[in-house]
């Protein structure tokens, strides 16, 4: 009743079901690792916005990797703003989407060591070629606070470090660059993203707290990819059955009678 099964059109059926089972349950179980990382990085996020401000040199040094468990954690640091080394980031948008930049300005410590701080958004003109204006940093030795942040890169950014831009423009935050920029000077690992004091004006714009209490939807993905799995087998047993019957049911009908009209 079942020999049907060994056609080729149903052995390459078979086949492919049977390839789609391990790849939707790994699928599954992607997602749920996406989720479990989700989890744990808004918990990250969370205790370090909830902790109190600790000085800059306690949790990064020169050539420095900023850990994952410092990420967005609050710090401070007194010094001078430097802005004749300020770059901007490009191609970086503010809280309504528009484009523009990112101003890094390097922050002179007092024991003569440099904090890259992300003083926040300005916008870009058409060309994005010229270096833009930008509003003053306080000037005179001041205490700044912020949230450490890890050098960017392309791997974990997905940004392509493109060379040839214009001057004093650059496309990741990387406290190794500006060290070689600044000559060599001792520059703390990772950068700052600057909350306090507020730029008079309210340009460059702050950048916003990080989002942390979305979980995102690959929970439910997972879910939906292992409910696919289930499918796979019910799905191909339904139709075998339906073949099956069509079959047997042919084989029965007199010779000469027409098939039943199918919708």
């Amino acid at each position: 009743m079942y020999r049907f099964l060994l056609s080729r059109q149903w052995v390459i059926l078979t086949l492919v079901a049977l390839a789609l089972i391990p790849t939707m349950i790994e699928l599954g179980f992607w997602q749920l690792h996406r989720h479990e990382h989700r989890v744990a990085l808004n918990k990250v996020i969370a205790d370090s916005l909830a902790a109190k401000p600790v000085p800059a040199e306690s949790l990064t040094s020169p050539g420095a990797r900023v850990p994952h468990r410092d990420l967005y954690r609050r710090v401070t640091a007194r010094g001078t703003f430097d802005t004749t080394h300020e770059v901007v980031v490009r191609r970086r948008t503010n809280a309504d989407g528009e484009v523009g930049y990112h101003v890094l300005t390097p922050f002179v410590l007092d024991d003569g060591k440099v904090l890259v701080v992300n003083r926040g958004w300005v916008p870009a003109d058409a060309t994005q070629t010229a270096f833009p204006r930008i509003p003053a940093p306080a000037t005179g030795e001041v205490t700044i606070t912020g949230r450490l942040m890890p050098d960017e890169t392309t791997a974990d950014s997905g940004i392509k470090n493109v060379r040839g831009l214009p001057d004093r423009q650059v496309m990741l935050i990387d406290s190794r660059q500006q060290a070689g920029r600044l000559g060599g000077r001792r520059v703390l690992g990772g950068y700052v993203e600057l909350t306090s004091p507020a730029p008079e004006g309210g340009s460059p714009q702050l950048l916003p707290d990080p989002e942390h209490g979305d979980i995102g939807p690959h929970l439910a993905y997972a879910i939906q990819w292992w409910l696919f799995t289930a499918g796979v087998p019910i799905g191909w047993a339904a139709l075998a059955r339906r073949e099956a019957r069509d079959r047997s049911a042919a084989t029965k009908r007199p010779s000469g009678e027409p098939a039943p009209a199918t919708a």
